[in-house]
């Protein structure tokens, strides 16, 4: 039960970045390189997003890996 908790922490900070920077999955997909679907997917909690690409997004958006996976409330 803890590690679907902490999936959907990092699903919903995943969504919400990406709205707070008007961006669409599609947009955000091109800087992780994969496809909008697969995007999407990471965004629904439905798959589980490589830690190279979870890098990727903390880079782009100036935030912790801590703060993407729920391990803290501040980016």
């Amino acid at each position: 039960m803890k590690a679907a908790r902490k999936l959907h922490i990092w699903s919903t900070r995943l969504k919400d970045l990406r709205i707070q920077n008007n961006l669409s999955q599609s947009d955000v997909a091109k800087v992780i390189h994969c496809s909008q679907v697969s995007y999407g997917m990471y965004e629904l909690g439905k798959r589980k997003i490589p830690v190279d690409k979870m890098v990727e997004l903390a880079k782009y958006y100036h935030v912790s890996l801590d703060y993407l996976t729920g391990l803290s409330e501040t980016f």
